[in-house]
């Protein structure tokens, strides 16, 4: 999870000021699946996004 945290606010909060909280968790949930989740590539899962990971599992 630490290593999640420090992706979401290196990569998408550090530069971003929310006007409210529900604008920011907006934003937190559209990086969560449309980027984190079906796009990055994590090291530990053999530089496979979560969604190819799950995708050869089946």
């Amino acid at each position: 999870m630490e290593s999640f945290f420090s992706s979401l606010k290196t990569e998408r909060m550090a530069r971003r000021t929310y006007r409210t909280q529900g604008e920011a968790r907006a934003d937190v949930f559209d990086y969560i699946e449309r980027f984190y989740n079906p796009v990055r590539r994590h090291a530990i899962l053999g530089y496979l996004s979560p969604v190819e990971f799950e995708n050869q599992a089946q």
